[in-house]
Formats: C-alpha cells, sequence, structure tokens
C-alpha cells in the first residue's frame, strides 16, 4: 500500500517537471516569435512554477492525510482486533484451567 502510495507521489513529481518544461519550451518559441518579451517571460515562469508548488504542495498534504486516516483506521482495526483476542485467550485458559481442575479431583 505504501509502495502504491510513493509511486503516486513520485508520478504527481514527474507530471510537474513535464509540465515545467513544457511551459518554459512554450514561452521560449513565444519569446523567439516576438509575441512576448524575456521579462515577461520569466514573470510568467515563475508564477508557474510557484503556482505548481503551491498545488502539489496541496496534494502532498492532502495525501498524507488521507494516509494518516487511513493508518488511523487499520490501527483502530487491529487494536479492537486484538483486545477481542486476548478476551478470547483469557477466556479459554479459565476453561483449561478449569478441565485441569476437575481431572485433578
Amino acid at each position: 500500500m505504501i509502495e502504491v502510495i510513493k509511486k503516486a507521489i513520485l508520478a504527481g513529481v514527474g507530471a510537474a517537471a513535464l509540465t515545467k518544461e513544457k511551459a518554459e519550451e512554450v514561452l521560449g518559441d513565444l519569446v523567439e516569435k516576438g509575441k512576448l518579451s524575456a521579462s515577461d517571460a520569466k514573470e510568467a515562469a515563475k508564477k508557474i512554477a510557484d503556482d505548481g508548488k503551491q498545488e502539489f504542495d496541496e496534494a502532498s498534504s492532502k495525501v498524507q492525510e488521507k494516509f494518516n486516516e487511513l493508518v488511523s483506521r487499520v490501527g483502530g482495526k487491529q487494536s479492537d482486533r486484538i483486545d477481542a483476542l486476548e478476551t478470547r485467550i483469557a477466556e479459554l485458559e479459565a476453561r483449561l484451567a478449569e478441565q485441569d481442575e476437575s481431572s485433578a479431583d
């Protein structure tokens, strides 16, 4: 499960890197064609990078939050299961002790 989450995050990072490269390529083409000044291209690239980082941070935060919820739920279920098993073991031990006492008599 953790590996799947890691792969999803890495895929997001890879997509962000590709998006940045594509944005730089498009902005460079616009500068070459004279449709955009170099300073405007730099400003646009910075805005794209900042927006991308903010979106990535928000997505990472949401993934972390959901992961923590999942671990908490699974951990809670495991705890309940362990408590039930401990109770059952105690009951079985008590029954065995009763049987041992009965057979000793």
